[in-house]
């Protein structure tokens, strides 16, 4: 599926399309296809767009035209038979020969000598690259982790060169899938064997009894137990958000940012058939993906709506028990699952989203009544987007930050503090980069 890879990956590059949502989208046209073929395509796509930088150097090492300056297809043909030869277990010589046969096919046959060249020449080279240099440490982790040197250099400067290094080589591994048991329908063993029985390979999570890891599976909707609505695709990290919530049954919850509705459904099976999840976000897009969760996962007290989380709904004023604030941010700590986040964000965009998810709060804190929570999370790393605005929420709100330490697992314990949030680490802790902190609304003297 090269020809499938190379036009996948022109789109995201000529269209600034979302990387995992072109390859979904090739992904299924071609859900027939054989398990290895599509794992082939997916890690050819997938791998070029994680490491575009640093095969962009190495490209550029031996290329008399820089990787800038060549056309698009080519340089896709170049990227990918550069990650097959240095990253893939694919033969050297089938790297090189389907490169030039898809120049040839594609209108190019004047550059496939070019293509052919460059190609054996990382191939005689491959043992002795060149490295960049450390001295100047932000370019070093740009070029080996393909991140840009803005991101590199604020990373350093808020967690340190050697924790910045760890996240950003622990983005270059490969994940399984965790997923949610949902508990109101199978306990986790049971559903550990079912899935192990259609041939998906499973583990238990690191830090909640009802969380998975699977692997191996072709594609999820063949599985009968995700279309029975028996588990919900969900990292550790954001079931933890809720895990610290403290839902109980009959509780008023509202999930304020919700799609694709992970938080919402794990909240619905805390209530335990009880009580109500308000489910909002802003577009139909948005709240057509958590109807269509709903529906297979069967959640009788969730409601749906469309809403501007920006709007103030005076009829939801002091009126909810949990608030699951869950905002819009530059998702820094899931670069590892979306793997063009990092070249799409910029500096700007990060001062914007901190800025919105203040707006937010401005408006939503009024909707918790007194003795009420608010969990404020995000899947980012960048302090601007979460420890600022916890500072931002004590300073401009009646909502006091209260610890989370309680409803932590055992390994996590400890990691909170005197500051009651918990930033989680990738590399360091086995999740997505996470952030969460818990809010309560005093109640009136």
């Amino acid at each position: 599926m090269r020809a499938e890879a190379l036009d996948t990956l022109i789109d995201i590059e000529r269209n600034k399309k979302l990387s995992h949502i072109a390859i979904g989208e090739t992904l299924m046209r071609h859900q027939f296809e054989k398990k290895s073929d599509r794992a082939f395509y997916t890690r050819l796509c997938e791998g070029v767009t994680e490491r575009k930088i640093y095969l962009d150097y190495i490209l550029d090492t031996y290329s008399k035209t820089p990787m800038r300056k060549c056309k698009p297809l080519i340089r896709s043909l170049l990227r990918m038979g550069a990650y097959q030869i240095l990253f893939m277990d694919v033969r050297d010589a089938a790297a090189c020969s389907e490169a030039v046969s898809l120049a040839k096919k594609r209108g190019f046959a004047r550059l496939s000598g070019f293509v052919n060249g460059v190609l054996r020449t990382i191939v005689r080279e491959k043992d002795r690259l060149p490295v960049p240099d450390k001295k100047e440490f932000d370019k070093y982790l740009s070029i080996t982790y393909s991140v840009p040197e803005w991101l590199s250099r604020l990373m350093i400067d808020q967690y340190g060169a050697q924790t910045a290094e760890m996240m950003f080589a622990s983005f270059l591994e490969a994940r399984p899938l965790t997923i949610r048991t949902n508990l109101s329908v199978i306990t986790p063993e049971a559903l550990e064997e079912e899935l192990k029985k259609e041939g998906v390979s499973v583990e238990r999570g690191t830090y909640l009894p009802y969380a998975l890891t699977i692997s191996h599976l072709n594609y999820l909707g063949k599985l009968a137990a995700f279309r029975q609505g028996k588990f919900a695709v969900q990292d550790e990290s954001s079931q933890l958000a809720v895990e610290v919530a403290d839902i109980n049954e009959g509780d008023f919850v509202l999930d304020v940012c919700a799609a694709p509705g992970g938080k919402t459904f794990h909240a619905a099976d805390r209530l335990h058939g009880t009580g109500k999840v308000l489910s909002r976000d802003l577009t139909e897009y948005k709240t057509d993906l958590i109807e269509e969760n709903k529906d297979r996962m069967c959640y009788e007290n969730v409601e749906v709506q469309q809403w501007d989380a920006l709007v103030e709904d005076e009829s939801l004023l002091e009126s909810v028990d949990v608030l699951l604030a869950d905002l819009p941010c530059s998702g820094l700590g899931i670069m590892g699952r979306k793997n063009d986040i990092k070249y799409q964000m910029t500096q700007q965009q990060l001062s914007e989203l901190a800025q919105l998810q203040r707006n937010i709060l401005s408006v939503i804190w009024k909707y918790v009544k007194p003795g009420g929570e608010m969990i404020f999370s995000t899947c980012t790393l960048n302090r601007g987007e979460n420890i600022e605005n916890i500072r931002w929420i004590e300073e401009n709100t009646p909502m006091r930050l209260v610890s989370i330490e309680d409803y932590l697992p055992e390994t996590l314990k400890g990691r909170t503090g005197s500051q009651g949030y918990l930033q989680l680490i990738p590399g360091k802790d086995s999740c997505d980069g996470f952030f969460i902190s818990k809010f309560e609304r005093p109640e009136a003297r």
